[in-house]
């Protein structure tokens, strides 16, 4: 894949050259290129309805961010853009690639990770794993699963924006606190949740990439695979330890996260006779609902009908 993208920078740059057009004057709108779908949603959530500002989202709807690659459409769009917002981690390290290849210096770069705490990743009793271990520390990429860590980063982003724009600092500033307010909201409803339920375990017969949502809210989980594994298909020995976590722990619901299969969340039902129940990671939407204008808040609220259930 590395290979492919370094042709993708070549061609980029000579055909720059060739337009004598590389790095052309900006518009006199503001660019604002974010690659998965919850950076987007924080960067239109604070520039909201301002027409002097487009906001762009790499990854397609309905696409898995694990897979993504670059095309040359859009290393272009990096390049030309105000302000480019991506997340890090394994899944981007293609940005990497790219950004020290490509002519950055009129372009705002920010890194969601850098805006937050971070955890490592782990795996966990009856978890498989397709790494090898590593003696370098490896960190969980999927920050925003915690609405506190949601808010810090867009309290961040808001001061980047209007930094570059400050003619619009009034509609970003109340924009920012709005959204923030139905972030507080949905994390005041979940701590109410938890410190009423019966139980403080959730199960996930699939990728668990909600390690800073637990952590959060002091949960404890089991699940098939890491947060960023490639796997789909299940040992005997995982799927068997889950239905006896859920059996021991009389677990109501067992989990899948959006976009993935239900097969191995099936397979467990099957066996325990519980319910199987979707939980947004958020890290991309459907055609539908993207185009429907669903938000990470309404994401949330989601997950917090399907979590009460479960810890009850």
């Amino acid at each position: 894949m590395k290979n492919i993208i370094k042709l993708f920078i070549v061609l980029v740059i000579v055909i720059g050259i060739v337009c004598g057009c590389k790095k052309v004057e900006k518009q006199d709108k503001l660019s604002i290129v974010t690659t998965n779908f919850t950076s987007y949603d924080f960067v239109r959530a604070i520039v909201k309805d301002n027409k002097n500002v487009e906001v762009k989202m790499l990854l397609k709807p309905g696409s898995d961010m694990h897979s993504y690659e670059p095309t040359p459409k859009d290393i272009i769009s990096i390049e030309d853009s105000d302000l480019f917002v991506y997340n890090g981690g394994e899944s981007e390290e293609w940005v990497d690639d790219i950004l020290d290849d490509i002519d950055t210096k009129n372009t705002q770069i920010v890194k969601m990770m850098d805006l937050v705490n971070l955890s490592e990743e782990e795996v966990i009793e009856g978890m498989e794993s397709d790494e090898e271990e590593s003696e370098e520390k490896e960190y969980d990429e999927h920050v925003w699963t915690s609405p506190a860590n949601a808010i810090k980063i867009i309290r961040s982003l808001e001061g980047d924006i209007i930094k570059m724009d400050v003619t619009g600092s009034k509609l970003y500033e109340d924009s920012a606190n709005e959204y923030i307010s139905k972030l507080e909201e949905i994390d005041k409803d979940i701590k109410e949740i938890v410190s009423n339920a019966k139980r403080k375990t959730i199960v996930f017969g699939d990728r668990f990439p909600l390690r800073y949502f637990v952590d959060e809210y002091g949960l404890k989980y089991y699940a098939a695979f890491p947060g960023c594994s490639e796997q789909t298909e299940a040992s005997s020995k995982t799927i068997s330890y889950l239905i006896e976590k859920v059996k021991k722990e009389k677990i109501p619901v067992v989990f899948h996260i959006e976009l993935s299969s239900d097969k191995i969340s099936k397979t467990i039902s099957k066996e325990t006779g519980v319910k199987v129940k979707e939980f947004n990671a958020v890290h991309n939407i459907s055609k539908d609902d993207f185009n429907d204008g669903v938000t990470y808040v309404d994401l949330m609220n989601e997950n917090i009908k399907v979590l009460k259930e479960a810890l009850n």
